[in-house]
């Protein structure tokens, strides 16, 4: 492709104005979760999964709207409404409180139905139930389970390349999934734990688009002459010749992801959307926010060749 061949952008030179979009796009995904904190008490919309409580998919016989569903289920009262799928068909999300059996919710909200539409009017397609305590220890679990990706990633890079270069990958993927969770408050798509395999997959990829680059780039360094070479040169060199593997990747894996958001239907939509999101900001990343990482980490603190000549001279001296 034309876009590709002997490929010389400036990425390295845009870097800046990179740090200004990302800065920018994580600036209003804090306040967009600080305005979900004040009016739904949580900084994301989370789930059922999370939050604990039922889930009740309802389809309902006779047209109706999510606005009718509300009125029939207590008006300003009622639990959230959210069309689902198919025409007349939506997902009522009832808190559960302490002390009150969830059968005995999802019951009440039959029965409100009932009231509304009539006996027969209505068929409940799915219900879900998830206690206060178990969404909690899910909660936590989850961010463990990212925290733990990222501190494997780390020592899986620090070993296959340098400790720099996993420094640089962990604060690129950090960067992703900042920027994904800032995006979701802003849409305030529901957090369950489809969505959480979806940012651990984001992890992944994120990962694996940053060693390609990573991988040209310490090929270029071992390279004759490698070493002397001005280091921004080099790694914008190694972004431009890793280019079309990069972008073609990532394009083959947008038109599958987007194939599933228009025909998967609603069950796996917002799974589908994340991964969207997280293949774009992960290919954003690689180019303009891990590689500058890495070369800022290198003018502050340095290859690590002077510490690794100077135990050598010491091995040598003791040695004599």
């Amino acid at each position: 492709m034309w876009l590709f061949h002997d490929a010389k952008y400036g990425f390295i030179n845009m870097r800046r104005k990179a740090y200004v979009v990302s800065a920018a796009v994580l600036a209003v995904g804090i306040v967009a979760m600080v305005v979900n904190f004040a009016a739904i008490g949580s900084w994301q919309n989370y789930g059922v999964d999370f939050l604990g409580g039922v889930l009740v998919q309802v389809r309902i016989e006779e047209p109706t709207t999510d606005a009718e569903l509300r009125e029939a289920l207590g008006g300003t009262d009622a639990p959230p409404i959210t069309r689902f799928g198919e025409e007349n068909e939506f997902v009522v999300r009832a808190p559960v409180e302490e002390g009150v059996a969830i059968d005995d919710v999802a019951t009440a909200l039959a029965a409100q139905i009932a009231a509304a539409y009539g006996e027969d009017s209505f068929e409940i397609v799915r219900q879900e139930s998830v206690g206060p305590k178990i969404g909690r220890e899910l909660q936590g679990r989850a961010a463990l389970a990212i925290l733990f990706s990222f501190v494997l990633t780390l020592l899986y890079i620090a070993i296959r390349f340098e400790f720099r270069f996993g420094v640089a990958s962990v604060i690129a993927t950090t960067h992703d999934i900042f920027i994904v969770l800032g995006l979701l408050a802003l849409f305030r798509v529901e957090i369950a734990l489809p969505t959480v395999a979806a940012l651990l997959t984001i992890v992944g990829y994120s990962l694996n688009d940053t060693i390609v680059v990573f991988d040209r780039i310490r090929e270029n360094l071992n390279a004759r002459g490698g070493r002397r070479e001005d280091p921004y040169k080099l790694v914008n060199r190694s972004i431009n010749e890793t280019l079309p593997r990069t972008v073609l990747t990532s394009g083959t894996t947008l038109g599958v992801l987007l194939a599933l958001l228009v025909l998967g239907g609603a069950v796996i939509r917002d799974f589908t959307l994340v991964l969207i999101l997280g293949v774009l900001i992960g290919t954003y990343s690689s180019i303009f926010i891990a590689s500058p990482a890495l070369l800022e980490i290198q003018k502050r603190y340095g290859t690590g060749d002077a510490r690794k000549a100077k135990q050598q001279k010491a091995r040598r001296a003791a040695a004599v």
